[in-house]
C-alpha cells in the first residue's frame, strides 16, 4: 500500500509511502481518499498528521502515469483527483501536515488540505503545473488563493517556482519552521495536545471558519452561532465550564 494510516495516543498518521518521491499516482489518490475517510469515522483518531517522511513530502503528480491520459481519460478522472483531496481537507478533526523537502504540485496542493503546516529547514514548495502547460487541479488554484490571498497565489501559480521554507512561511504558505529532523515529532506533538481536547467543540470550530469563508458574513455568523448554542449540549462543555469554575482555566478532563 502507498498510504498508511498509523494511530497512537488519539492521532492518526496518514503516511505516505511511495519510495522514492511519493509521486501521487491514481493508486495513491485512491488509497488516500480510503484512510481520510477511515480516519473520519474511527473514534480513536482525534486528530490527524499527514507525512510523506524524513526525506520527501510529496513531489507531485505521477507524470508518466498523466502524460498517457488524453482528454478524455482526464475529464473522467479530474473529480476523482479533487475528491481524494477534499477527502482529506474534510476530516473533521484538526490535521497538520509535516512537511520534510518537497512538496510540489499535488504535494503542495496535498499540505493545503490541512489546517495547519509544520515544515523542516529543508522544505520547497510549488505549484509548478504551468511548467508542463497546465494548471493545479486538486485544490491548488481554490485553496493556495484563499490561505495567502489572491495575487501570491497567482505568482507562485504563473511562475511554477519553488519556494524555501523562509519564504513559504513569510507568504503565509506554512504556519511553522523547524529543524527537520524535528518535522514530525513537533507536528504529532500539536495533534496530541488537540486530541485530548473536546471534540465536538473542535469539529465545530473547523467546520464553522471552513463554511464561514465560502458564504457571506451573515450566513457564516448563522453556522457560528447554530453549533455555538448547539456546544451546550455537550458533556464536554459541562465538564470544561464545572472545571473552569472550581479549578480555574485549561485544566478541564474532556470525554
Amino acid at each position: 500500500m502507498t498510504v498508511h494510516l498509523e494511530v497512537a495516543e488519539g492521532v492518526g498518521t496518514l503516511r505516505l509511502d511511495r519510495p522514492p518521491m511519493n509521486a501521487l499516482d491514481i493508486a495513491t489518490q485512491d488509497r488516500l481518499k480510503e484512510l481520510a475517510e477511515e480516519a473520519t469515522r474511527r473514534a480513536d483518531v482525534r486528530a490527524v498528521v499527514v507525512y510523506g517522511g524524513e526525506k520527501v513530502f510529496a513531489a507531485g503528480a505521477d507524470i508518466k502515469e498523466m502524460q498517457a491520459m488524453d482528454h478524455a481519460a482526464m475529464v473522467a478522472r479530474a473529480r476523482a483527483l479533487q475528491d481524494s483531496f477534499t477527502a482529506v481537507a474534510r476530516i473533521p478533526k484538526p490535521v497538520v501536515a509535516a512537511v520534510t523537502g518537497y512538496a510540489l504540485g499535488g504535494g503542495c496542493e496535498l499540505a493545503l488540505c490541512a489546517d495547519y503546516r509544520i515544515a523542516g529547514e529543508n522544505a520547497k514548495l510549488g505549484q509548478p503545473e504551468i511548467l508542463l502547460g497546465l494548471i493545479p487541479g486538486a485544490g491548488g488554484t481554490q485553496r493556495l488563493s484563499r490561505l495567502i490571498g489572491p495575487s501570491r497565489a497567482k505568482d507562485l501559480i504563473f511562475t511554477g517556482r519553488q519556494v524555501k521554507a523562509p519564504e513559504a512561511l513569510a507568504l503565509g504558505l506554512v504556519d511553522r519552521v523547524v529543524p527537520a529532523e524535528e518535522v514530525y515529532a513537533q507536528a504529532h506533538a500539536w495533534a496530541a495536545k488537540l486530541a485530548q481536547g473536546p471534540a465536538i467543540a473542535l469539529r465545530a470550530a473547523k467546520e464553522s471558519v471552513d463554511a464561514g469563508l465560502e458564504t457571506d458574513i451573515d450566513t457564516g455568523l448563522a453556522i457560528e452561532r447554530n453549533w455555538f448554542a448547539g456546544l451546550f449540549a455537550t458533556e464536554d462543555r459541562e465538564r470544561g465550564m464545572r472545571s473552569f469554575v472550581e479549578e480555574g482555566p485549561g485544566k478541564a478532563k474532556f470525554v
